[in-house]
């Protein structure tokens, strides 16, 4: 199976037109690698994870991910490529496997720092503070449509401190995303 950057792009941008989606699912390929990096797993595959994980959403949001199987098996994905996409909107299960755990923990988040760094003069996610992000979290109003729960099952699954969660996105968006 080819997991390049290259053709995971072409695919998504052959699904995904809207600039807000595209990027997110550019932040979440950012920290999907960062985090596979960490753990020495397969970068490429971890990143092409990240970057399709919402290749349905803007055709079948209501039915997202469901329809991720029919558009990426004829590119040659794996049935265990699809699961592990589709295992970012299924419930809370202790036999995920690590990238499926990193995914779930990184697909809000990943929005909810892009969001903090939107609001500061310098719109920079370099210059966040952690301090700053988890301040944000106890504002409800404040991206409301993130789900905070979430966020903090994430580390939890992982088995680290939303805090260090919190800065290794953030460092790895910092290093590997653009807002554009």
């Amino acid at each position: 199976m080819d997991t390049t950057r290259e053709k995971a792009w072409s695919i998504l941008t052959q699904h995904v037109q809207e600039k807000p989606l595209l990027n997110h699912c550019l932040a979440v390929e950012a920290a999907m690698r960062a985090y596979a990096a960490k753990y020495g797993e397969d970068v490429e595959y971890w990143g092409a994870v990240g970057l399709l994980h919402d290749v349905d959403f803007e055709k079948y949001p209501e039915e997202h991910p469901g329809n991720t199987g029919n558009m990426l098996k004829p590119h040659g994905y794996t049935d265990q490529f699809i699961i592990d996409i589709e295992s970012h909107a299924r419930d809370w299960a202790p036999e995920r496997s690590l990238l499926q755990k990193v995914l779930l923990g990184v697909d809000e988040l990943t929005g909810f720092i892009i969001a903090c760094a939107l609001v500061r003069p310098d719109k920079s996610i370099a210059n966040l503070q952690v301090k700053s992000v988890m301040k944000k979290m106890k504002d409800k109003a404040f991206a409301r449509a993130v789900n905070r729960e979430t966020i903090v099952q994430g580390a939890q699954m992982l088995e680290i401190e939303l805090q260090e969660h919190i800065e290794f996105v953030a460092a790895a968006l910092a290093k590997d995303f653009s807002m554009s």
